[in-house]
């Protein structure tokens, strides 16, 4: 499956589908047992991904690739960064604007759109959380290549840990309606980003959060 068809599957899914669940889930509302392992291990990932960056980010220009919600948006935005914030789904964007405090709004440029697009710019960083681990290996490294390109600092992602956990996981996820599962997930191995490693970028694996039915790895490279 090409990535504009996978972008295609994830923009429905998000803006289509799981819309309210994905409201909920980002929100303080309660949400099922299951639900709730998967708050928290987001929650731990994004503390992870933010613990590689600078507390004081005054100044700096971030993109927050397939920002959802906007829960990284608003952390980044309150750390003083300048944050472009996209994502396919304009149902998600809607939800980010709205929620982000007016004290903030400054600060963030909200898109509607293609998270590799070259127009957004050049940055000082930029944080993907969650965002590829739908695509396949080659579709990551391009895209984590071509971030860098465009990034004075580091990019911070997140990839879908080949693991026997992970798979099983996945295997129970396709018992659900139809209406309750998200695309496929495609589980990553370090040594498919072994192409990141080339010339003068370094690939750093940062941790793993497992929480429940929330498993991720976040990566960190830098050009």
């Amino acid at each position: 499956m090409s990535y504009e068809a996978t972008l295609a599957r994830v923009e429905t899914y998000f803006d289509r589908t799981a819309t309210r669940r994905w409201e909920l889930l980002t929100s303080d509302a309660p949400v099922s047992a299951v639900r709730q392992t998967v708050r928290k291990g987001r929650d731990q990932m994004r503390n992870l991904l933010l613990s590689r960056l600078p507390t004081d980010l005054t100044g700096a220009r971030i993109l927050d690739a397939g920002c959802g919600a906007g829960q990284l948006t608003a952390i980044l935005a309150a750390r003083g960064a300048d944050v472009v914030a996209v994502d396919i789904s304009p149902s998600l964007v809607d939800i980010a604007r709205r929620r982000l405090e007016p004290n903030l709004q400054m600060r963030v440029r909200f898109v509607v759109g293609d998270m590799l697009a070259a127009d957004l710019g050049e940055f000082d960083h930029v944080t993907a959380m969650d965002s590829l681990i739908y695509y396949r290996p080659d579709e990551i490294v391009a895209a984590v290549g071509g971030w860098a390109g465009r990034s004075r600092g580091n990019v911070l992602f997140s990839i879908a840990p080949r693991t026997l956990a992970l798979t099983i996981m996945w295997r129970i996820g396709q018992l659900f309606p139809r209406s309750e599962r998200s695309p496929a997930i495609v589980p990553i191995s370090m040594r498919d980003l072994t192409r990141l490693e080339g010339g003068a970028g370094r690939l750093v694996p940062m941790g793993r959060i497992t929480s429940g039915f929330y498993i991720s790895q976040a990566m960190e490279y830098r050009a």
